[in-house]
């Protein structure tokens, strides 16, 4: 087996690598890192390097070869450096390392989407990024991380979407009035869930109104969303506690309205109901 490439940490890619652990760093060289098999796996369109210990080299050879297929440069490194570019306690032994890739707001609203998540004042990168791996499960066009929530590129939130971020469009920073105003002006209706809402996501589906174009603001994960948020929207929707839950945590509670919207668009003539039969 042939020697890593990359044994000091010491080594200006190294040092380069781990100064993305801070939002300041990547946000000046519009880089990330994306860590573990399946999320560079997901990122072979817009990775810069990759680098990769012989061991994984071999478990991974798959994606070292869509890699170089790819034109992108592999180095492979010692256990120590790649634990020193990771922000896990336990590497997978493969990290690769990223262009931004958020979109334009602009480019989301000319696609004219039928569905979007909307994160606005979310905070916690894991929050955000099992959201995103939810829209993309629902099949959601769009995904917009409004000015007051989480870096999109924290490491959390990467490694929270499981490779989603890489397979849908993402804007970030844009304010929560643009994102509602925006998105009205494509003909979306705006949803925003929050447990104190006066519409029931049950009774809107029986009445038949979660077919068209939808567009559903999450908030923050202790004091959900601010008035003057939930005054933009269209309807504020709760989702139903039929049992003794005191209620949802922001990502359940988001698969939970994303797939209703996904059932409701997807059903001919409407849906009246989210049980399978």
């Amino acid at each position: 087996m042939a020697a890593p490439e990359l044994t000091s940490l010491r080594s200006p890619r190294v040092i380069a690598a781990r100064r993305l652990a801070k939002r300041s760093f990547r946000a000046k060289e519009r880089r990330f890192i994306a860590e573990g098999p399946q999320s560079v796996r997901e990122a072979i369109g817009h990775l810069v390097e990759v680098y990769v210990t012989p061991d994984a080299a071999g478990r991974h050879a798959d994606i070292v070869d869509a890699a170089r297929a790819a034109g992108v440069p592999v180095l492979t490194a010692t256990d120590e450096v790649i634990a020193e570019m990771s922000d896990t306690v336990t590497p997978q032994g493969i990290v690769g390392l990223c262009r931004f890739l958020d979109t334009p707001f602009e480019e989301i609203l000319a696609s004219r989407p039928r569905l979007v998540a909307v994160l606005a004042h979310v905070r916690d990168p894991g929050n955000a990024g099992t959201v995103l791996r939810c829209a993309d499960a629902a099949g959601a066009d769009a995904v917009v991380l409004t000015d007051a929530s989480v870096d999109l590129y924290n490491p959390k939130a990467v490694r929270a979407s499981v490779g989603s971020l890489f397979h849908l469009p993402v804007a970030v920073g844009v304010p929560v009035e643009q994102v509602v105003s925006g998105l009205q002006g494509v003909g979306a209706r705006i949803l925003a869930a929050d447990g104190a809402g006066d519409r029931d996501l049950d009774a809107e589906l029986d009445r038949g109104t979660m077919g068209g174009p939808t567009a559903w603001v999450f908030g923050n994960e202790a004091w959900g969303l601010p008035e003057e948020t939930r005054a933009l929207a269209d309807a504020v929707v709760r989702v139903p506690i039929h049992g003794k839950a005191e209620s949802l945590n922001l990502a359940t509670a988001a698969a939970v309205c994303l797939y209703a919207s996904a059932r409701a668009q997807r059903a001919p003539g409407g849906c009246r109901s989210v049980t399978f039969s």
